[in-house]
């Protein structure tokens, strides 16, 4: 009977989004048209009766002046997930927790694994002096044992896809709460997470991630206590 080697893959996977976190408005209204002057009335010709009157015509008024441009300067900022995420120390600790149960579930799988294999030689030694019978028996039950390992594993996987979902999620919404009150509370138009490359340029201040991962983790620390 072919012995199968399997091995549950647990690692972390930290989700990186680049994305706008609160509300952009960027409606801008529509600067007013200037106003057409009408253009000057041709002059009258003199009656010819009248050869030395001349009618005087009125000059035509200047453009008006162009609407003064609006200033459509917005309030923009950044911050760096890979920075900001690595030194939360809410993510630290969620990782930590993560790992330490991976471990168990680690654990618990190689045990059904090692438990496979023994039985698989302790039939191979004594599968020569078994009957028939007994040899289709003992086969049936090691299939057995091998699928449970196996479904075993698959659910192991799964538990820990979801737990670290869950994780994950629960970290990114308490940073883009944090994101949202910060940008309205400084009267933000418009605050990006930039992932590894994907800004090319940015003026200097734009950067707040100092400032964010200060108060994410002075209010992680505050919860703890």
């Amino acid at each position: 009977m072919k012995n199968s080697s399997l091995q549950l893959a647990l690692n972390a996977v930290l989700l990186i989004a680049v994305g706008v976190l609160f509300y952009l408005h960027f409606a801008r209204p529509a600067a007013a048209p200037a106003p057409v002057a009408a253009k000057p009335a041709a002059p009258v010709a003199a009656p010819a009766e009248k050869p030395d009157s001349a009618e005087a015509t009125t000059p035509a008024a200047p453009p008006a002046a162009p609407a003064a441009a609006e200033d459509n300067v917005r309030k923009v900022a950044y911050v760096e997930s890979t920075k900001l995420l690595d030194n939360y120390k809410g993510l630290q600790d969620a990782r930590r927790a993560f790992e330490r149960k991976a471990a168990g579930w680690q654990k618990q799988h190689e045990a059904g694994v090692r438990a496979l294999q023994t039985a698989v030689q302790t039939y191979q030694k004594s599968a020569a002096g078994m009957t028939d019978e007994q040899r289709a028996s003992t086969e049936q039950r090691l299939q057995a044992q091998e699928q449970q390992v196996a479904q075993r594993q698959q659910q192991l996987q799964q538990q820990a896809q979801q737990e670290e979902a869950q994780m994950t999620e629960k970290v990114l919404t308490k940073v883009n709460k944090l994101l949202e009150g910060y940008g309205k509370e400084n009267n933000y138009d418009l605050i990006l997470v930039a992932g590894g490359g994907t800004i090319a340029y940015a003026r200097q201040g734009l950067d707040i991630t100092d400032i964010i991962l200060k108060r994410l983790n002075a209010e992680y620390a505050a919860g703890k206590k």
